[in-house]
């Protein structure tokens, strides 16, 4: 049977002092941040872990920043490293916001955990918590992480089997645009050896393009 996915965050927030330099997302984090404009706003992290580098990020630019996550080992970790975050101890798929409330959303590393048929709820979810022209940035599982081009199962990381979910790319922008979103940018990035697919998306009226312009996908 396999293990509770909160229970085996818990496991790894003992590791996480070990663990913490292998992901640098300082390019992606100052990219998205660009986007964003200069006036400092609200963030919601939704997986949050112990509020690094993310969290972190956006605090010290004078960012207000909510960060979700249910864990509650990697909670006190974000107490340690991100104590002006505000945290909160849920599952990101059940807590709720008001509308309009967000400047910007993020889900790094978080989002594939969630079963596939999820995932639009979700996103629709995100998109009433943001304000106009507001933007996410999520991570999004798919073939050059799991080998298949749908994928509902199990993977072993760092020793642990941990669940994994997706679909393809073309129907994750299918329903990214069917509930409105507007996709800025999509690349497939390596990153601690890891391949996902980087999605940014914004609040706003525009026509979605249907292929992605030259350098949009890169490995």
């Amino acid at each position: 049977m396999n293990q509770p996915l909160q229970d085996i965050y818990d496991g790894f927030a003992d590791a996480y002092e070990s663990k913490r330099g292998k992901f640098d997302l300082t390019e992606i984090l100052n990219t998205f941040h660009s986007r964003l404009g200069q006036t400092p706003g609200k963030l919601l992290d939704l997986g949050c872990g112990a509020g690094e580098p993310l969290g972190r990020y956006f605090i010290d630019r004078d960012w207000f920043v909510t960060g979700v996550d249910f864990s509650k080992r990697m909670l006190e970790l974000a107490a340690r490293y991100t104590p002006e975050m505000q945290t909160i101890h849920a599952n990101i798929c059940d807590v709720e916001f008001h509308e309009s409330q967000f400047n910007a959303v993020v889900a790094i590393y978080s989002l594939f955990h969630i079963p596939s048929s999820h995932h639009s709820e979700l996103f629709r979810k995100i998109y009433r918590w943001l304000l106009p022209d507001g933007r996410a940035l999520f991570t999004y599982a798919t073939k050059d992480y799991t080998g298949f081009d749908r994928f509902d199962g199990y993977k072993n990381f760092m020793g642990r089997d941990l669940y994994y979910s997706h679909k393809t790319p073309e129907e994750l922008y299918k329903d990214l645009a069917d509930i409105g979103f507007n996709i800025v940018s999509r690349d497939f990035l390596n990153i601690g050896n890891e391949v996902f697919l980087w999605i940014t998306v914004s609040k706003e009226l525009a026509i979605h393009c249907a292929h992605p312009a030259a350098g949009d996908l890169k490995h």
